[in-house]
């Protein structure tokens, strides 16, 4: 299972770190970590308040968003993609479990962010991924929150689109009993979605969407996901506060 598109890392920082400085130094060091490596595509996602000084750093990765709404107006304390874009954000993440969970985010909410930034032209990061293992099944939950993410999202808007399986249980942040899934498990993750992006637009859909995965990504298990896994890239969170793990995640996905 092969496909030609650049491995996506996303380096997802959630509320990380404590202060602007910190950001900066982070950042700058990531960059010089990663920006030998030409055959990856690299997105860092600050907090907010650190999107204008962590994209000044950047000159080889993308700034990316960890959320965003679908428009200005009265909606405090939201942000929207054209005022992203104006920053020079490129990319945004959509739907994290942890905003599910912590801001208590629906599948419709979801749809509106998404459709917002697709529509704005941004680059838009779904994640999709069940609460509980479910041994050898997939759960419908997964089937759920992508369909209803994608209603009233236009064909020509997927080569726009990125789709991150991310199980809840597998992120580093959670109970004892986390640890990624199984490169096996991703592999069906892949192909239940694709055959949601089938379904819902036509043959050729998924050859537009990248699919990638997310939870307790480490520089010891990333060959195994974008290999057995046909991943087409990671998101990578706590790892992402490394700029030598990191950089070594660039490393081995720019070498597939």
């Amino acid at each position: 299972y092969t496909t030609s598109m650049k491995k996506l890392i996303i380096a997802n920082w959630k509320a990380n770190p404590e202060s602007a400085v910190k950001a900066t130094v982070l950042a700058e060091k990531i960059e010089s970590a990663t920006s030998i490596y030409k055959n990856a595509d690299i997105v860092i996602a600050p907090p907010f308040p650190f999107l204008p000084l962590v994209g000044d750093m950047l000159s080889r990765a993308r700034l990316g968003s960890q959320d965003v709404w679908n428009t200005e107006g009265p909606y405090t304390g939201m942000v929207s993609p054209r005022q992203l874009k104006s920053l020079g954000v490129a990319y945004v993440i959509i739907g994290h479990s942890e905003r599910r969970i912590h801001a208590g985010e629906t599948d419709d909410m979801i749809q509106k962010k998404l459709a917002g930034a697709l529509a704005s032209g941004l680059q838009a990061v779904l994640c999709v991924g069940e609460t509980e293992r479910q041994g050898s099944e997939l759960s419908a939950m997964v089937g759920e929150q992508v369909r209803t993410a994608l209603k009233s999202i236009k064909k020509e808007w997927l080569r726009r689109l990125t789709v991150v399986y991310e199980p809840v249980w597998a992120i580093s942040t959670m109970a004892d009993t986390a640890g990624a899934a199984t490169p096996d498990t991703a592999f069906r993750a892949r192909m239940y979605i694709e055959k949601i992006l089938t379904s819902l637009f036509g043959g050729r859909a998924s050859r537009d969407v990248r699919i990638i995965y997310g939870g307790s990504v480490t520089p010891a298990n990333i060959t195994s996901f974008l290999t057995e896994g046909a991943m087409d890239g990671v998101l990578v969170g706590k790892a992402s506060l490394d700029p030598k793990k990191i950089g070594e995640i660039v490393r081995l996905a720019a070498s597939l």
